[in-house]
């Protein structure tokens, strides 16, 4: 029996959200649904299935895409956050990778409901996320990377980007008018 290729995390910390339109990140790529997902290193659970689900997407993939053979190196689109937190202070402590879909994904709340407006679901929120890892090759390069299914959101947390919310911003004038 095959080894699955789905995940769905633990907690983790969203950034750079486009959930609900498609965005294209350079104007020569096509736009897809994406986000950012930033996994606490102590969450093990969640980084073993993300290794079990990259090599059994290897497995799958080295008859199609490899002749058959194991290829030496295979690239992940994980990556250390600690590497660039000196721009990026909220990635510090966490794993990190940007997934993304053609597909737009299912958005639920903790209660299983669907997120309808889009102001709830922003960078800097908590969710759970499900992916499927898959193979790839591109050019020389080949690899495994995981494509987004859908998304809980878990709980809100500090907008990231330097955004903030008009609820807070306003929240000491409420009622003075």
């Amino acid at each position: 029996m095959a080894k699955p290729t789905k995940v769905v995390t633990g907690e983790a910390r969203m950034s750079y959200v486009h959930l609900f339109e498609m965005h294209a990140v350079n104007p020569k790529d096509d736009p897809k649904y994406s986000v950012m997902v930033m996994i606490p290193k102590e969450d093990t659970a969640t980084m073993d299935a993300l290794r079990a689900a990259e090599e059994a997407a290897t497995e799958i993939g080295i008859p199609s895409k490899s002749g058959g053979r194991r290829p030496k190196e295979l690239a992940s689109i994980i990556r250390d956050g600690d590497d660039t937190a000196d721009d990026y202070p909220e990635r510090a402590g966490h794993w990190i990778m940007s997934v993304s879909s053609t597909r737009k994904p299912g958005i639920v709340d903790s209660s299983v409901q669907p997120i309808m407006d889009q102001s709830e679901v922003y960078s800097g929120m908590y969710a759970r996320v499900s992916l499927n890892a898959f193979p790839y090759t591109y050019g020389n390069k080949k690899g495994i990377s995981f494509g987004l299914s859908n998304v809980m959101k878990t709980r809100d947390g500090e907008p990231l980007g330097g955004i903030s919310r008009a609820e807070d911003d306003f929240a000491e004038f409420a009622d003075l008018v």
